[in-house]
């Protein structure tokens, strides 16, 4: 027997679309959870590496593994961003209930349209949304959710990552149509974790400009947005993918009547700052180590969270996961600021 299957503690039985980076992420906590039955990539390379890897059926069409791959239970879609919102309506259409990588699409008309089928298909669509398990940031939802910090006045929020050239060669990465821009890619799930925390943004603006990657993306490298939230709150995103040599920072700074705190690290991993009235500093749990690309690295890796609470979901229909809903919210932010946003 493959030595992965060892690790099965479900039937659930599951496909993986798309075999490139974050592939290998879906995959191990598939077999963790169920079996993978089939992959699939336009690169029979990519998709073959997998499928010997985690014993599973190779196919290099989306429309063959649909067609021939009946009994999936859970379709996880990895694709390029401005493929999610087809292969994820096709999916569901299939039968199958659907995990998409962030972002969840390029457009609310397009995530609109993935909500519908959902209902229509009567299947689950769930997006992941990994950076929502980090230690501090649950820690800082339940502050906020108590109203620890009292009524919030402002909030900063620092993105300061590094893509070199060789992140964007040979590849969709860097085009408007397949990737979309830098904060659908590299931080959408900043602009996620904005609305969980903070709510909705009510007026954006914002300035944005390429700077260290002119002939390589068809868009912005750096951004500055002003917002202003629903409920009076103010503040700004800096972005940029220029950090020398390597990522240097994610974080999130929220300024209350009683109290101040910083989630930071490179990757929103660290409690940095605390001073709330009546409390003490927590010892928080130590989170996951981020996702190892090579040459770069990515956001952290609570896949195994997304995937303990995926498996609950489909088989307990009443259990609250992360709503499509909010999930959408997070794509009309990021519309909001671009269009508030010159490209200068």
């Amino acid at each position: 027997m493959h030595v992965y299957l060892t690790a099965m503690k479900s039937t659930l039985r599951f496909a993986l679309i798309g075999c490139g980076r974050i592939a290998d992420r879906h995959a191990t906590e598939m077999v963790k959870h169920g079996q993978l039955a089939a992959v699939c990539d336009i690169v029979k390379e990519k998709a073959d590496t997998v499928a010997e890897k985690f014993a599973a059926i190779p196919y290099y069409s989306i429309s063959d593994l649909l067609a021939n791959e009946k009994g999936i239970d859970v379709v996880a879609i990895c694709t390029p961003n401005g493929l999610h919102a087809e292969h994820s309506i096709l999916s569901m259409q299939a039968g199958h209930h659907v995990l998409c990588e962030k972002p969840m699409a390029l457009s609310s008309t397009d995530a609109g349209r993935m909500i519908e089928t959902a209902a229509t298909s009567g299947k689950q669509l769930f997006i992941v949304k990994q950076n929502r398990f980090n230690p501090p940031v649950a820690f800082v939802k339940q502050l906020l959710e108590n109203k620890k910090l009292g009524k919030i006045f402002s909030f900063q929020i620092n993105c300061f990552w590094n893509r070199p050239p060789a992140y964007y060669q040979h590849s969709w990465l860097g085009t408007k149509e397949l990737d979309g821009g830098t904060l659908f890619t590299q931080f959408s799930h900043f602009i996620d974790l904005l609305y969980w925390l903070l709510g909705d943004v009510a007026a954006a603006s914002g300035i944005r400009s390429n700077y260290a990657h002119k002939d390589m993306i068809e868009f912005e490298d750096t951004g500055v947005a002003f917002l202003q939230m629903t409920d009076g709150p103010i503040g700004t995103i800096h972005y940029t993918i220029n950090s020398h040599p390597a990522n240097m920072e994610g974080s999130l700074v929220v300024f209350g009547e009683k109290g101040t705190v910083k989630i930071g690290g490179q990757y929103l991993n660290e409690l940095e700052y605390f001073s709330v009235e009546g409390m003490d500093k927590p010892d928080l749990p130590e989170g996951n180590p981020p996702n190892q690309y090579g040459f770069y690295q990515g956001s952290m890796s609570n896949h195994d969270k997304v995937y303990e609470m995926l498996v609950r979901a489909v088989n307990e229909p009443s259990f609250s996961f992360i709503t499509t809903g909010e999930t959408r919210k997070a794509i009309e932010i990021i519309e909001k600021i671009y269009g508030a946003s010159p490209l200068v």
